[in-house]
């Protein structure tokens, strides 16, 4: 009879310390875990992070660090870590935290555009995704791979269409830049190519007046005409004379850097450099400045006209007067430039 009254109370203990267990395990795994205030919170695990870094994140966002730590090592989380951009939710329990941060990395939305080199880009893109700009500049210079598809450094940016796309944010710079190639040839579909080829340009070339178009006119609704004159002036031999380009030669000299050029003199005309396209036929060696696509599109699409003059419309701004003949263009130009001198605008 004690004997019995022995094992039912070392049974009973037993049931006790497994129903203790049981709701300690319970608790780690299905109880609310999360302190935060915000409906959702983001954790960044970067490549090859270990389970230190992810806790560190995860610390100042949950209640019990311990009670999670505990779930994470049975479940092999801990030495089981997945790179990427991960959502933990107001209420969310250990076993779902766990979850997401290991299956459902989260894409994200980035975009760019006005970028004026390939370092503007490389540091726009590096503050949305994990690559650093060091090696997304390296990507994106790499001869082997612009030698491959057709580009060369100066014209490397225009194959960086200004768009919004979606990435994962663990994406690396080589990733990034073979995906953006993908997206220039998605771009340059048979009817483009088609259009380019009509205009007696390549795809580079399109590209390469676009940033010069882009770069006299922001209003989408001007630049096919601005396109037009461009391309009346190319096809008769005639200098671009893009005051864009002389401002773009200029910021390559240490006289101008860190400086605006509001107004375009002659000093600048006289700059010894291939974009210089009042010494220069035809087009600049490459991009000025990255283009809209609504620049791009004009190019390919421009209006016709007999202009082959325009300068910018005091009257307007943002927006520039045409002209046939230089007489007409001197009158336009001699306008602006006495509202400018009335700005105070001497340089």
């Amino acid at each position: 009879m004690y004997i019995k009254k022995i094992l039912w109370a070392i049974a009973l203990i037993g049931l006790a310390v497994f129903a203790g267990f049981a709701y300690y395990i319970y608790g780690a795994m299905f109880s609310p875990n999360t302190k935060f205030n915000n409906e959702t919170a983001y954790i960044y695990i970067s490549t090859n992070a270990d389970y230190s870094e992810v806790r560190s994140q995860l610390e100042p966002l949950l209640e019990d660090i311990d009670a999670f730590d505990a779930l994470a090592h049975q479940k092999k989380y801990s030495s089981n870590i997945k790179a990427g951009r991960y959502a933990i939710t107001k209420g969310m329990n250990n076993n779902a935290i766990i979850n997401s941060i290991r299956s459902k990395n989260l894409p994200i939305k980035i975009a760019f555009n006005n970028q004026h080199s390939l370092a503007d880009l490389a540091g726009r893109i590096s503050t949305q995704i994990e690559a650093d700009s060091l090696s997304l500049l390296k990507a994106m210079t790499d001869d082997t791979f612009l030698n491959k598809n057709g580009f060369n450094k100066a014209t490397a940016l225009g194959m960086y269409l200004p768009n919004s796309y979606e990435f994962f944010w663990n994406t690396s710079a080589e990733t990034f830049r073979d995906r953006m190639l993908k997206e220039y040839n998605r771009f340059w579909t048979d009817t483009r190519k088609a259009q380019a080829e009509k205009l007696n340009l390549s795809p580079n070339e399109v590209i390469t007046l676009a940033s010069i178009v882009h770069e006299e006119s922001k209003q989408a609704d001007e630049q096919p005409r601005v396109a037009g004159v461009y391309l009346n002036r190319l096809r008769i031999g005639m200098p671009l004379q893009a005051d864009p380009t002389l401002k773009f030669a200029a910021y390559q000299l240490p006289t101008y850097k860190n400086t605006i050029i509001r107004r375009v003199l002659n000093i600048h005309k006289e700059i010894d450099s291939p974009y210089n396209t009042y010494k220069n036929l035809g087009l600049p060696p490459g991009l000025i400045a990255m283009p809209d696509l609504s620049a791009i599109k004009a190019v390919l699409n421009p209006e016709t006209h007999q202009y082959l003059y325009f300068a910018a419309d005091a009257k307007r701004i943002g927006y520039h007067k045409f002209a046939k003949t230089l007489g007409q263009h001197n009158n336009n130009a001699r306008a602006y430039h006495q509202y400018l001198s009335s700005q105070g605008i001497n340089k």
